[in-house]
């Protein structure tokens, strides 16, 4: 229990995707000026994270990776497929994802806009998943992985968000108003969370 939680830690804070690594910066600032908006994209990239992560460990050890596949008397190596296999469970995630909030919350779907569809293409969420690979997880820590790297990746959007929505009322100079206010804020962010560099539970 205390790895899972500590593996939870690591993937949400200390290598958050991110401010750590960078990836899914994109709809990270394009969604992150209105509240709502921020909620719903680091809602959707949680739900996606999660689901996604364990679902292609599961494809990957079972089917793709060197030997997978020797219960049927084959000597084959389909690692080479994973990137098409994991692309295609993740738009297949965010497809199922879009048509539910489409019909049972269609002003969050509305508010989402085209930021919706382009979370298939957001590299935090396959970056998550060669993660998994790279790191040779089981699928009980895939599964702790995702939701950690989901949440954090949730966490840095609402925090850029709530900070953003204060920084409306300051008198910022000129020239930063905007994007260039947003990419400050995100660096002093990611130093922030240098800080939890070392945590562990227990």
């Amino acid at each position: 229990m205390t790895e899972a939680a500590n593996l939870f830690v690591q993937a949400a804070l200390v290598e958050n995707l991110a401010l750590s690594f960078f990836l899914g910066l994109c709809m990270f600032f394009a969604t992150s000026r209105r509240m709502e908006t921020a909620l719903g994209m680091g809602g959707a990239v949680f739900l996606v994270l999660a689901v996604s992560v364990p679902l292609n460990n599961v494809i990957y050890t079972q089917l793709l990776r060197p030997g997978a596949l020797a219960w049927l008397g084959l000597d084959a190596d389909l690692s080479f497929l994973r990137l098409i296999s994991f692309i295609g469970i993740i738009a297949a995630m965010v497809q199922m994802l879009e048509m539910t909030l489409e019909r049972h919350l269609p002003v969050l779907h509305n508010a989402l806009g085209i930021y919706l569809p382009m979370v298939t293409v957001n590299c935090a969420i396959l970056g998550g998943s060669l993660f998994m690979v790279e790191r040779s997880y089981t699928f009980g820590e895939s599964v702790v992985y995702g939701f950690g790297s989901g949440f954090g990746w949730a966490l840095a959007i609402v925090a850029l968000a709530g900070i953003q929505d204060r920084l409306k009322y300051s008198d910022a100079p000129e020239g930063l108003r905007g994007m260039g206010l947003a990419f400050m804020v995100a660096g002093l962010m990611s130093l922030a969370f240098l800080s939890f560099s070392g945590l562990r539970i227990g």
